[in-house]
């Protein structure tokens, strides 16, 4: 086991989310160190080197695995994925049934959102950019 959940919970949109706990070193992670915040264990994989870092949360039904991270104040929620390389940090917001993947980036107070959003590669989304719907960005900056 990577992580546990703690006995630490927020209350966060009618949601109780629970910080986590490592149980072993990987990356920049010690034993012992407090992460973010999910929803239950399916939200965060205990494979790989992902992790939910110190004020970020996730919950509902999405899922983080591979070597994702999500940090700062970000949030990832419902059915949405980030996995593979990908970061999500800043404010942003990734929702619904959107995928992050590959090295791909999400962050400032971003939005992806909608029934089949994807960014990966190397793609950049950031700032106030809003990305909904089926759109798939795989490379560039978006602002």
């Amino acid at each position: 086991m990577k992580y546990e959940l703690t006995t630490n919970f927020i209350e966060y949109k009618y949601e109780k989310l629970y910080q986590i706990k490592a149980l072993k070193d990987f990356k920049a992670v010690k034993v012992g160190d407090l992460g973010g915040y999910i929803e239950r264990e399916s939200n965060l994989s205990q494979k790989g080197d992902c992790w939910v870092f110190p004020m970020a949360k996730v919950f509902g039904f999405a899922e983080v695995y591979d070597n994702a991270e999500v940090y700062d104040n970000a949030r990832v929620f419902n059915f949405a994925k980030v996995y593979d390389n990908a970061r999500v940090y800043g404010n942003a917001k990734v929702y619904g049934y959107a995928r992050v993947y590959n090295n791909a980036k999400v962050y400032g107070n971003a939005e992806i959102w909608g029934n089949n959003p994807t960014i990966s590669s190397n793609a950049e989304v950031y700032g106030e950019a809003k990305i909904s719907g089926n759109t798939t960005i795989n490379e560039g900056l978006f602002q």
